[in-house]
């Protein structure tokens, strides 16, 4: 019993001795000016596009239904020129937001397809 108590105190020891000495090979110092970034995938510039499109969608679906709501409060409190003037703010926001989220969204497919057939050749 005894040596069997030497044999595992020993054997832990060693272990223990063993593991220190050995360097970490997965940590990277903290002041590494070569460490890369790594970009994002084709798959996921696509993705991110697709949820740019959406959010611009998604904003300007609010902003016209806030237009339109102000122009219908307005017009039950009889004033047409301060609706008409909310139904254009809240076309031309919902427009804007519309666009602005397409062009990102289309660029950011573009790009992950570019990537996508680079991979390819």
């Amino acid at each position: 019993m005894k040596l069997l108590v030497l044999s595992l105190t020993l054997a832990i020891g060693a272990l223990a001795q063993s593991q220190s000495e050995q360097p970490q090979e997965n940590s990277r110092p903290e002041n590494n000016r070569d460490y890369k970034k790594h970009g994002r995938s084709a798959g996921g510039d696509v993705g991110s596009g697709a949820g740019d499109i959406g959010k611009g969608a998604a904003k300007g679906a609010g902003h016209a239904a806030k237009g339109v709501g102000l122009g219908a409060a307005d017009l039950v409190t009889l004033h047409p020129v301060n609706a008409a003037a909310s139904l254009g703010k809240g076309a031309g926001e919902a427009g804007k937001d519309v666009s602005v989220g397409t062009v990102k969204g289309a660029g950011k497919i573009g790009k992950g397809i570019g990537k996508g057939i680079k991979k390819l050749f």
